[in-house]
């Protein structure tokens, strides 16, 4: 080998050992993974809830611990919210990793006087932390909503309050609401959010007794600078009927068949929404525009498109109207009619907007129109399946 050759040789292997490597990077066992966060606020503190993930349970290996908790729930208390993560700090053996976080839940005391908003500025400004992280409300315990386990003991990561949509397209009673999706609405006419309500039931039992479950049960009212109220159960329904994002709904209606009373469940699909404002000098009205599929379910006697047509519009336009009056008294938009104004005429939304939004009055929906594409009776006819 010649004297070139050599010093070629010393000059590579020098420059080998000069590299950096990846000698500062944490091992993935060696750090703990942040599912979910709570916050509550209560005697001028808030109280930071973090679920820390248990990976053994997501993806199986030899060495996993079949008895490991699936999460954990650590809680501390701060002035502001980032005093109380870094409380939470001290109390852990790892490194933690923010990068998996996928909700964030309010407590009722949290949403009021502007404490959400300080919240939710500290995760959009965390570098670590995504946009896309969903939001909730509730006025359950926080740590009691947080330790919910998902049905058959499947990996935590499969938790309704990770994966809000999994189920959306057989019930779409609640739309999901990211950070993103929520700062855009707060920041737009008609300054106020519907954030996803969030219980715990026991609606499931195992060998071992009751077992609980999350279930969206309505919705929360956030403005930029309060909290309005909830809109819960029967009386969110309407929610659903004005929200293109709907998949597939059900309403039930009331059948009078020989003077006695029956009840048919339909499923509604593919719905089609438009608002249209009618501005009128210093008043503005607003026209709802609904179409939609429908499909019957189990039924008895005798049944014709058009008896559905008529119970079904009927129904539809009670629990919009129920829901839309449910907001007025809490002064809120709800169904942000403000923006259909805002988006179409711009100049009018100027000279009528009240703090950021139309004032509204129950006659402010003065007409729902809706029409039914299509009444499919499923594989059957319109003629009972059994008969007597």
């Amino acid at each position: 080998m010649s004297q070139k050759q050599i010093a070629i040789v010393i000059l590579m292997l020098t420059t080998t050992l000069l590299l950096s490597g990846c000698w500062d990077v944490t091992e993935p066992q060696r750090m703990y993974y942040v599912q979910g966060v709570g916050v509550d606020y209560k005697d001028n503190e808030y109280t930071a809830y973090l679920q820390i993930i248990n990976f053994a349970n997501v993806a199986k290996t030899e060495s996993a611990n079949p008895n490991a908790a699936p999460t954990e729930i650590g809680q501390a208390k701060g002035k502001t919210i980032e005093e109380a993560i870094y409380k939470l700090y001290r109390s852990m053996d790892q490194e933690v990793f923010w990068g998996h976080m996928t909700f964030l839940l309010f407590s009722e005391s949290a949403m009021k006087d502007e404490h959400a908003i300080a919240v939710i500025d500290t995760f959009l400004r965390f570098r670590e932390t995504r946009y896309h992280i969903w939001v909730y409300c509730t006025q359950d315990p926080i740590e009691d909503v947080l330790l919910v386990s998902p049905l058959l003991e499947k990996s935590p990561t499969a938790a309704k309050l990770s994966n809000p949509k999994n189920t959306a397209k057989q019930e779409s009673f609640v739309e999901p609401v990211n950070l993103r999706q929520l700062v855009i609405g707060l920041n737009e006419p008609n300054h106020e959010m519907k954030i996803p309500y969030v219980t715990v039931n026991e609606n499931w039992e195992t060998m071992d007794g009751s077992k609980t479950e999350t279930v969206f049960a309505g919705v929360g009212i956030l403005s930029k600078d309060s909290f309005k109220g909830y809109i819960k159960g029967k009386s969110a329904r309407g929610i659903e009927w004005m929200n293109d994002e709907t998949k597939q709904g059900e309403i039930t209606v009331e059948l009078e068949n020989n003077e006695k009373s029956d009840y048919l469940t339909v499923d509604i699909k593919k719905l089609d929404v438009k608002v249209k404002p009618i501005v009128n000098g210093n008043d503005v009205k607003f026209e709802v525009n609904l179409k939609f599929d429908t499909i019957l379910n189990g039924f008895k006697g005798r049944l014709t498109p058009n008896q559905v047509r008529k119970k079904v519009e009927k129904a539809v336009k009670e629990e919009i109207l129920t829901t839309f009056e449910e907001g007025l008294k809490m002064d809120a938009d709800v169904f942000r009619l403000s923006e259909y104004l805002y988006r179409s005429n711009v100049k009018a939304w100027k000279r009528l907007e009240k703090d950021g939004k139309i004032p509204l009055s129950k006659d402010s929906i003065s007409k729902i129109d809706i029409h039914i594409n299509k009444v499919s009776p499923g594989r059957k006819t319109f003629a009972e399946t059994i008969t007597e």
